[in-house]
């Protein structure tokens, strides 16, 4: 068996795409996946299963909850090695303050010529910090993820890959 994680976007947001976290934990188990855990309230699921094609098993949960709820759910897998290399390689290990420090995963590498670093530089406010690794975006927002303009939604329109973001708290407790 191998251990992943599943990063679903947008679950639990503002009261919208509401499910909670025993029926997820059901809905997993329906899917043969194993030792199956949550992590807060945000669409963070650890799970055991044999060892598959990350593209079979987003796309068999992402079915399945829209199956279930009819929520069109981006969800993201990662195998805890994965996460354990993106902790490992971040850029930024050096910052002393790690409050406002954010991962955006992507869901596949994007497209060389869609990084227009110059440009994604003019949307950020001063202080703000970012860089492209492979599928990952490492970014410290000193002002707050809720003031910044380098969301989510911009990474994901400007690359055009879907993409999901968490705080580096939650991407070290997810590998615990």
């Amino acid at each position: 068996m191998k251990k992943y994680i599943a990063l679903l976007r947008g679950i639990n947001v503002s009261g919208k795409n509401t499910i909670k976290m025993d029926t997820l934990i059901k809905l997993f188990e329906n899917l043969g996946f194993c030792n199956i855990n949550t992590y807060l309230q945000s669409g963070n699921v650890i799970f055991e299963n044999k060892d598959e094609n990350i593209n079979l098993l987003e796309n068999k949960i992402s079915e399945s909850i829209y199956e279930k709820f009819k929520y069109d759910i981006p969800v993201i897998v990662l195998a805890i090695n994965d996460i354990k290399k993106n902790i490992e390689n971040n850029p930024y290990k050096n910052l002393q303050n790690f409050s406002n420090f954010y991962v955006t995963i992507l869901k596949e590498k994007p497209n060389k010529e869609s990084i227009d670093i110059k440009k994604f530089k003019t949307k950020a406010t001063q202080g703000e910090e970012f860089l492209i690794v492979d599928k990952i975006i490492y970014m410290n927002c000193p002002n707050g993820y809720g003031k910044t303009k380098l969301t989510n939604k911009y990474f994901e329109d400007m690359l055009k890959v879907k993409a999901t973001t968490r705080n580096w708290k939650t991407i070290n407790a997810l590998l615990e």
